[in-house]
This record gives C-alpha cells, structure tokens and sequence, in this order.
C-alpha cells in the first residue's frame, strides 16, 4: 500500500530531523536485549501528541490494514519510537480489528520487535481487549506458543491476562471463573518448558494473578511442574505468597533459571 509507505517515510524523516542523542541513550538500563531510540520519548513530545493525531487524521483513509501494514515497517527500523508510535495507531482504530487483523501483528514480530516493552504494550492495548471482547479468539494464538521468536511467545500469557476475571481485592473466583482459569492454564501447558527467560517471566506474572484469583486451581498446575520448569517462573507465580507458601514450590533438585538458548531471531 503506497500510502502506508509514505506514512513511514514522513515518521522516520521527522524522527531523524527530531533526533536527540543525549536522551536516546535515557532508558537503554531498562533493556538488557539492546535499545535503540531517536531520543524522543520526553513527557509532552509533539511526536506522540499533534504530530501522531495530525498523521492519524491525514492517513485515516488506510485503514486498520494500513496502519498494522505500517507498523510492519516502522518496527523493522529498530527504533523504538517508530514501533511505539506503531501500536498506538493500531490501538486508535482498534475497535476496527477482528481475529485476521490481530493475527497479522504477528508479522511486526518478524519485523522486529524485540523487546519486553513493545511486547507488553502491544498485549495490554491490543491483544488481551481483543480476546476478553471475544474478537480474538484464544485458540488463534496456539501457534504463537511455539513460535521461532521469544518475545512473540511471552505474548501469549501477557495477553491472556485480559481474560483472567476481574475481582475485587479478597474476592476469589466463583467456581465457573475457576473453571475457566483452569482452561487457560492447560492453554499454557506446552509452554511450561520453554527455554526463554523472557518467556519465563510472562509465564510467571500470568501464574501470578491467576493464583490470586483461584489458588485451589492455579497450585496444583504449579506442583506439577516445580521440578522440571525454570525456577524464574516460580519466582514470578509465588510473590505474592507467603514464605510457607513459597516453600512447597521448591524444586526438589534444583533448575536453572535460565537455559542458554540455541541462537534465534526475535
């Protein structure tokens, strides 16, 4: 779509007239994978304000297809601006996605996300909105789970999270939530060995909240594995437990954390 092309080429020329050297470097701490940024993520920048509703307005006509045609590009740059910007025009027309829409974000994992950021945005604004509406459905993501990209798989339990009942603090699931809890943990089962450790704290904060929901359903499932799954996700799952809690999640004969990965994209 020629459009949508113009539309990345309009980002990346303001972007690089724009660019801020010194504050690109500002949050790279925070991103043990690598970051790479133009330096504009400044409280109040005009590129996430005007300048993103300006491009919004002026692109309207590309559509929902455009724009996630778009995000392809801008994510392939590696900056992480461009893919930022990417998920919020995304999330502007949002209410116009349907499962093929959303399966096609897939593609900007290709492109190049590689972050636990774009990665985490990118459930929490689009992908968990879309299975808790029943637009995605949950099955459409199964072939995510054993994906050749890590940060496409840790988006499989960030965004089931937006399927996990919402309860008020000290309220526990009813026995039908549980039962539903119970069906997104065997969802999570093959990915209970993977090797990623990014994957690993995904599966863990998802483990997390599904305890405090429904702990009769979410520890046994946990028992299951806390011999043979990476210790990092029990360090997740079990944080909000007491320390006698903790205790019946130790595995046995302890496992790393962290299995060195054979080489992979993503």
């Amino acid at each position: 779509m020629k459009k949508a092309h113009r539309l990345v080429q309009e980002i990346q020329q303001y972007c690089a007239a724009h660019a801020n050297r010194k504050a690109a470097t500002r949050y790279e701490r925070y991103f043990a994978e690598g970051y790479d940024a133009w330096g504009l993520l400044d409280k109040g920048n005009p590129f996430f304000t005007d300048r993103r509703d300006e491009w919004l307005q002026r692109y309207a006509d590309i559509g929902i297809a455009g724009f996630v045609e778009a995000g392809e590009k801008l994510f392939a740059s590696g900056k992480y601006e461009e893919g930022a910007i990417a998920i919020q025009f995304v999330k502007s027309r949002r209410d116009e996605m349907d499962a093929t829409t959303a399966l096609g974000l897939a593609r900007w994992f290709a492109a190049g996300i590689g972050n636990w950021a774009h990665t985490d945005v990118l459930c929490g604004e689009l992908l968990a909105p879309l299975l808790e509406d029943g637009r995605l459905p949950l099955d459409a993501l199964a072939p995510w789970r054993d994906a050749p990209l890590r940060f496409q798989r840790r988006a499989v339990p960030v965004a089931m999270l937006g399927l996990l009942p919402q309860l008020k603090k000290g309220v526990q699931a009813s026995p039908a939530e549980r039962r539903a809890i119970k069906r997104l943990l065997e969802f999570l089962r093959p990915m209970m060995l993977d090797r990623e450790r990014v994957v690993h704290q995904g599966l863990g904060w998802f483990l997390r909240e599904a305890w405090k929901r429904a702990p009769d359903a979410a520890e046994p499932f946990l028992l299951e594995f806390k011999d043979t799954a990476a210790r990092l996700i029990f360090q997740y799952a079990t944080e909000k437990m007491t320390a006698a809690g903790k205790a019946r999640f130790r595995a046995e004969k302890p496992t790393r954390s962290v299995i060195e990965p054979r080489p992979r994209r993503g």
